[in-house]
């Protein structure tokens, strides 16, 4: 496995609404590199899990305002991709 798709695939989403997702309509979640295009998260997916990839969409997740005592700032900015595999398939996440 290449080390460039490791730096695309940041890491899985794991929350109650990802977990349902993947349950009901056997969609994953996964935080992608910011700069990454559809075509090589779909490639880097397929590679690192071996599954077929039906669809993808991005998000990029906004900043917020944090606050802590009397300092302020803003959460990292980041990219999510939310992706659809062919029926059948499934991606182990534990």
């Amino acid at each position: 496995m290449n080390t460039k798709y490791l730096e695309i695939i940041k890491a899985p989403v794991i929350t109650e609404k990802s977990t349902r997702l993947s349950q009901e309509e056997n969609k994953y979640v996964f935080k992608v590199d910011s700069k990454a295009t559809k075509d090589q998260i779909k490639e880097a997916i397929e590679t690192i899990f071996k599954v077929k990839v039906v669809g993808i969409s991005t998000i990029n997740a906004k900043t917020k305002k944090k606050r802590v005592g009397r300092y302020t700032g803003r959460t990292n900015r980041y990219k999510k991709a939310v992706v659809k595999l062919a029926d059948g398939q499934s991606i182990e996440l534990s």
